[in-house]
């Protein structure tokens, strides 16, 4: 019986979930003038309409003029009125739903507004086309026939107004999930929308121990590996394929995937085993890999967001000059703008692209707008940080699991600056010295700017290294209150408190 789901399903919804994913693909501008219009003319006679006078607003030059690109503090005091109960703020009705994303730059958490429209239309839609992707590219794919795993996080109600609920948005999606989903989603819901995450991650591993129907999988790579290492000490198996021999694919977003990709090729030693990167964010489901033999991301430009992009030479300025989609030039990096169907208007989530090509416009995310080291002119951005690690790792046969990087500034008579990592391994290099070479080396490859300050060491030192014992990252993030399947360990800062906290919580340890 299974079987013939998974085909009907294939068949008929996939396929045609296909062709309206090509219309886009290749007419993307006239997908954005619907959803621009559309916006507006929802939004209209909403508080926020209504002071932007958008009833006025005939076209994108008239929305940038009269609407500021905008931050979450922008919105923050609209978004907690919203969670009181007040109507018609900055969506229409009532929301009662917001996806609390935890920051990777700041303790505060944010709070995005997930009214039923940016659900339907935005973070399901932008998962069936995901898997619409997943299928075209291999359809042996028997996600509805098997058994699938996503860890998600909790919610829970607001104390001011019980209505309102926050939560991780993998728990708000698994909560709504369609009944079709619900068929081969594991584990149970009760499970898997428990509060309490290492009690979660133990009983989820008790339970998918126990069956060898897994097909996919989905989560941040940080907390699944957690998951994965109880597994195999459960069952005395050496990789997961022992564990679950059907397994086909991993869906993986949320953080750079490079440092974290010879671990999971060691666990599951498939070569017929595929990943597709998605970018599906508080904020909404903005991307998804469409050619597995490619490392970018389709824009889904037809999932309730009207896009704009800030170019680099922009990102300082008060008022912020912004292009569209079809304005954007390959190779150069962008912070994204978007306005959905969630009240987000001219709203910067903070992270930063790099389109790869056009028609179909396909990227890569570079980093973040807060999330990079500039401390020099060197222009450091997590996507070079976590290929340069990656490349090193495989010269050196290590893994490593976490890690973060800093400036360290002119001070007590030093001349010249650097930079400072802290990195946990899971497999450490045989020489650490030759490693820390190696992926300065590197990363100078990676990086002009970075190659050009460190040329003879005349403005830069080599950058240094500090190993932590594993474990360290894990328990640092949980005494910042960030333990859970979304929350992401800081990779890059332009200050030192990420840097100084870890190595002092591992000091404080007795390392």
């Amino acid at each position: 019986m299974k079987w013939l789901i998974n085909a009907t399903v294939k068949q008929y919804l996939l396929r045609l979930r296909m062709r309206r994913i090509e219309r886009y693909m290749y007419r993307p501008e006239a997908a954005q003038e619907c959803w621009f219009r559309k916006l507006i003319e929802t939004a209209r006679h909403t508080e926020f309409g209504r002071a932007h006078r958008f009833s006025d607003i005939r076209n994108t030059a008239d929305f940038a003029r009269q609407v500021p690109v905008t931050d979450y503090d922008s919105l923050k005091p609209f978004i907690a009125r919203m969670m009181r109960g007040e109507r018609d703020v900055l969506w229409p009705g009532e929301i009662n739903w917001y996806s609390k994303s935890s920051g990777t730059t700041s303790d505060k958490s944010k709070y995005i507004p997930v009214p039923m429209a940016n659900l339907v239309h935005a973070h399901i839609a932008g998962t069936w086309d995901s898997i619409a992707l997943l299928y075209h590219n291999r359809p042996d794919m028997e996600i509805f026939r098997r058994r699938n795993l996503v860890m998600p996080g909790s919610f829970a109600s607001v104390p001011e107004y019980p209505k309102s609920r926050t939560g991780d948005v993998s728990a708000i999606l698994t909560y709504h999930m369609p009944a079709i989903g619900r068929m081969f989603y594991t584990p149970d819901f009760d499970t898997a929308l428990m509060p309490d995450f290492e009690k979660k991650i133990e009983r989820i591993a008790d339970l998918v121990s126990q069956t060898d129907d897994l097909v996919m999988f989905g989560g941040v790579p940080t907390w699944l590996l957690v998951l994965f290492r109880l597994v195999l000490e459960k069952t005395g198996k050496t990789n997961l394929l022992e564990v679950w021999p059907h397994l086909q694919a991993y869906m993986h977003g949320g953080v750079g995937f490079e440092p974290y990709r010879r671990t999971f090729r060691e666990l599951i030693p498939s070569d017929n085993f595929v990943y597709q990167e998605i970018y599906n964010a508080s904020e909404g489901y903005f991307g998804a890999q469409c050619d597995l033999g490619r490392n970018d991301m389709l824009l889904l430009a037809d999932n309730g967001v009207f896009y704009e992009f800030i170019p680099s030479e922009e990102w300082d300025k008060e008022h912020p000059r912004t292009v569209l989609l079809a304005d954007v030039q390959t190779d150069k990096d962008y912070a994204v703008v978007i306005s959905s169907n969630n009240g987000l208007w001219r709203y910067t989530p903070g992270d930063t692209v790099v389109f790869t090509r056009k028609y179909p416009f396909c990227f890569r995310i570079s980093g973040r707008t807060k999330q990079f080291i500039n401390a020099f002119g060197e222009e450091v951005m997590v996507g070079d940080t976590d290929k340069a690690l990656a490349e090193t790792c495989r010269q050196t046969d290590s893994l490593v699991s976490e890690y973060t990087a800093a400036p360290v500034y002119f001070s007590g008579g030093r001349s010249k600056g650097g930079h400072e990592w802290v990195v946990e391994f899971e497999k450490a290099p045989a020489d650490l010295n030759r490693f820390n070479h190696l992926l300065d080396e590197t990363l100078q490859r990676i990086n002009s700017d970075y190659e050009a300050k460190r040329f003879r060491g005349m403005a830069l030192d080599c950058l240094r290294l500090h190993p932590v014992p594993p474990g360290t990252f894990q328990r640092w993030m949980k005494a910042r209150g960030k333990f859970g399947s979304q929350s992401k360990v800081p990779r890059l800062a332009n200050h030192r408190q990420f840097v100084e906290e870890v190595l002092q919580y591992a000091h404080a340890e007795g390392w």
